[in-house]
C-alpha cells in the first residue's frame, strides 16, 4: 500500500465509523472494513495490471535468474513476489517484507519467506542480496533517503537496486484531453485530491528523485525511465477504487458534491474517459 493509499484508506475508516455510530480502531468492525478491503483489493490489481510488465522488464533487464537471493520489500500484492520466484528456482530464495504482511501470506512457500519489516525503522536482514527491489515504498521524504541507503547497503558486491515510485505532480490530469464537461470534472477531482495529499504532507514530486537517491548512495550504472499509462481498461479501475475512496475526504474538503462524484464514477463506468495514470519512475543501479 502506498502512503497515499494509506492516508485515504484512514481516513475512509473514520468516516464509515462515523456514519455508523462507533470510533473503533481499524480492522475492529469488519461490515465496515471489507468495503475497505474489497476497494484496496482492487486498486492493487489494478496497479499491478498497468505496472508489472514494466518491473518484469526491468527485472529481467537486470538478469535475475536461478540461484539469486531476491529481497522484495513493500509489497501490495503477491504478483513480483510470485514472479521473482519462478525465476530464482528452487535454489534461489526471495524474502518478501511488509510492515502489514497480509497480501504477502499466499506467497509464502519455498522459496518465498514472508517477514514482517518496515524498510523505514529497521535495519536491512543480514545476509547480503543479489537484487533489492521496491515498489511504491510507503515513506516521507526523509525515510526514503534512509530506506534507500539501507537497501543499497544490503546488497552483495555487483547486486542490484531497482526502487520504483509514482510521480503525480509530472501528471496533474485525470484527462489530459480536456475537450468536454466531463472531463473537467475528472480533472477537477484529481487536482482536489492532489491538494489533500499535499496538505497531508505527501510528497508528489517523488519518483523524479529515485536516480540522484541511488547516485548518493554510491552505485554505479545508475539509469531511470518512466512509464506513463494513458487509456487502458486498468486506469480506470485505479481512477473508480481511488475515488472510492477518497471520497468522503474530497466532499468534506468542498472539492466536489457526492452527486459529482457518482457522475464522475459513471463516466468512469461507461469507458468514455481516456484516463491516465502518474507515471511511474523506474530507477536502478548496481554495487561496485
Amino acid at each position: 500500500m502506498t502512503r497515499s493509499d494509506g492516508y485515504l484508506l484512514e481516513h475512509r475508516r473514520t468516516d464509515v465509523h462515523r456514519r455508523n455510530g462507533t470510533h473503533r480502531q481499524a480492522g475492529e468492525h469488519p461490515q465496515a472494513e471489507a468495503p475497505l478491503r474489497a476497494e484496496t483489493a482492487e486498486h492493487h490489481d489494478a496497479f499491478a495490471e498497468l505496472f508489472d510488465p514494466a518491473t518484469f522488464r526491468h527485472l529481467e533487464a537486470v538478469g535475475v535468474g536461478a540461484g539469486w537471493r531476491c529481497w522484495e520489500i513493500g509489497a501490495g500484492g503477491t504478483s513480483v513476489v510470485s514472479w521473482l520466484a519462478r525465476k530464482v528456482g528452487p535454489t534461489g530464495t526471495v524474502l518478501a517484507t511488509a510492515t502489514d504482511t497480509t497480501l504477502l501470506a499466499p506467497a509464502a512457500r519455498p522459496p518465498v519467506e514472508v517477514r514482517a519489516h518496515d524498510i523505514g525503522a529497521e535495519e536491512p536482514p543480514a545476509g547480503g542480496f543479489d537484487l533489492v527491489h521496491a515498489r511504491l515504498p510507503p515513506l516521507g521524504a526523509a525515510d526514503r533517503e534512509r530506506a534507500v541507503r539501507s537497501m543499497a547497503g544490503a546488497l552483495r558486491p555487483r547486486g542490484h537496486l531497482l526502487v520504483e515510485d509514482t510521480d503525480p505532480a509530472m501528471q496533474p490530469l485525470a484527462c489530459p484531453d480536456e475537450y468536454g464537461p466531463a472531463q473537467r470534472l475528472a480533472n477537477r477531482l484529481r487536482q482536489g485530491l492532489h491538494t489533500l495529499l499535499h496538505d497531508h504532507g505527501d510528497g508528489l514530486a517523488r519518483g523524479r528523485a529515485l536516480p540522484r537517491l541511488l547516485r548518493e548512495t554510491g552505485l554505479s550504472e545508475v539509469r531511470a525511465d518512466a512509464h506513463f499509462p494513458i487509456a487502458a481498461p486498468a486506469c480506470a479501475a485505479l481512477e473508480s477504487a481511488t475515488i472510492r475512496l477518497a471520497r468522503d475526504r474530497l466532499v468534506t474538503a468542498g472539492v466536489a458534491t457526492a452527486q459529482d462524484i457518482d457522475r464522475h464514477l459513471a463516466h468512469v463506468a461507461d469507458g468514455t474517459l481516456d484516463l491516465a495514470t502518474a507515471p511511474m519512475i523506474s530507477a536502478w543501479g548496481r554495487r561496485a
